[in-house]
């Protein structure tokens, strides 16, 4: 049995990738300079003297044993020295926060050199899909919809002419470091209070930013900052986009938050303005993405908002990046009642106006054997993977279990299982 070796605690600052050694190795050439240097100017010889007494310490000790003792002795101090050094300009203790500051370091440095991966969407599914996609990439850009109109976010939107914030606010939760403390945070609603009760303290946050800074995308950069998120969160447009949808039984309805509620299957989504003008920094990032990620989410007002947005759609079907779409594991009431993988598919391509909008799909292929009852009550049921017909359009099938282990049966999907999955997909193309 191989005896397992327990590196010491200290020698993980030697780990490959950290990019600190070679450092190391340059503050000690200079300071070695800078010794001779010194001593050479006050006439101590310091070259023949260390050869002087190596000599008469040599006829006692081997010359290797002797040099390989001071090279130690003298990385040993120097290291030490510099260690302190860095964690008293921290203000770190040694202990505790000298580990939590090499793991940083190293999952920087690794995270720093991850593919660049844009993620299109909204709501919930897309802050599921960045908090697993952060642990695989620094470089990574959330654009995020602004057709919210509904709760918190429609208050301040119609109250203080502001892009609606919620979305964001997931977005940006997500990407922190500390999640579950800045999501705690970030949720809490006030329950009381004139003018407050009902906000989350979270779309407060960003709507003082918002109004500190001038416009959306700055407070969404200073929060950013605040709370040392991994990647950037991007609206996809500053134009104050609403959605309207045409209904197949003529009815055309207004707002975000009324589609679901209208009970109708939808022919066509529209935005007012018509045409919304693309966030530079949104078209550049998909100019420069290596993997484009469209969903999970509410189809009609998370995902295909976004597409909405000609020039984000023209990008998207013009982009040299892998492109794929994570479907949603149920369906929608009110959305996407009786849908199958196959009409997700046509229903973004129909909105994108383009067939190369996306190369692949990706599918949960495990369903609990006690699916929850509350799914079938809200008239909520499985999506379907009719794997013929999305052979025929040309996409490629990815199915692997994406949702969490739940004994209740709750299907909801696993950001590690569904960030895990996308990896494998792209590394093996």
């Amino acid at each position: 049995m191989i005896k397992k070796i327990k590196m010491p605690k200290q020698a993980g600052w030697l780990i490959p990738g950290l990019q600190v050694k070679r450092w190391f190795a340059l503050i000690l050439f200079g300071t070695a300079l800078m010794t001779v240097g010194i001593l050479i100017l006050f006439d101590l010889q310091p070259i023949y003297n260390t050869m002087q007494f190596i000599s008469k310490i040599a006829t006692k000790i081997s010359t290797e044993w002797l040099a390989f003792g001071i090279i130690m002795f003298g990385a040993a101090v120097f290291f030490k020295g510099w260690q302190k050094t860095n964690l008293s300009i921290l203000d770190l203790e040694e202990d505790r926060n000298s580990d939590v500051l090499l793991e940083h370091l190293y999952r920087r440095r690794k995270l720093n050199r991850g593919p660049r991966i844009v993620a299109v969407g909204g709501g919930t599914g897309l802050s599921m899909l960045l908090s697993g996609v952060k642990n695989i990439t620094n470089n990574l850009t959330a654009i995020v919809t602004v057709g919210d109109d509904g709760g918190s976010s429609g208050r301040l939107r119609e109250d203080l002419g502001i892009l609606p914030p919620g979305d964001i606010r997931h977005c940006i939760t997500a990407l922190a470091d500390d999640e579950d403390l800045v999501n705690k945070l970030f949720k809490y609603r006030f329950n009381n209070g004139e003018g407050l009760e009902g906000h989350s303290f979270g779309n407060l946050f960003i709507t003082a930013l918002c109004d500190i800074t001038g416009d959306m995308v700055s407070a969404v950069r200073a929060s950013s900052k605040v709370l040392s998120i991994r990647g950037r969160v991007l609206p996809a447009t500053l134009d104050d986009m609403k959605l309207v949808a045409k209904m197949e039984d003529g009815r055309v309805i207004h707002g975000e938050s009324a589609i679901p509620e209208a009970h109708g299957k939808i022919e066509r989504l529209y935005t007012e303005p018509e045409c919304c003008k693309a966030l530079p920094e949104v078209i550049q990032a998909i100019r420069n993405a290596e993997l484009i990620i469209l969903g999970p989410g509410s189809l009609y007002t998370s995902v295909i908002p976004n597409l909405l947005i000609k020039e984000i759609a023209d990008e998207i079907a013009k982009s040299n990046a892998k492109k794929i779409y994570v479907c949603n594991i149920m369906t929608q009431p009110g959305e996407t009642d009786d849908y199958k993988v196959s009409d997700h598919l046509k229903a973004l391509i129909k909105h994108a106006g383009s067939d190369k909008i996306v190369d692949a799909v990706l599918v949960n292929d495990f369903l609990p054997d006690n699916l929850a009852d509350k799914y079938k009550e809200a008239n909520s049921y499985p999506v379907m993977l009719d794997s013929s017909e999305i052979k025929k359009m040309g996409i490629k099938i990815f199915a692997k279990k994406l949702i969490q282990d739940s004994k209740e049966g709750l299907v909801r999907h696993s950001s590690s299982r569904v960030a895990r999955a996308l990896y494998y997909w792209f590394r093996k193309k």
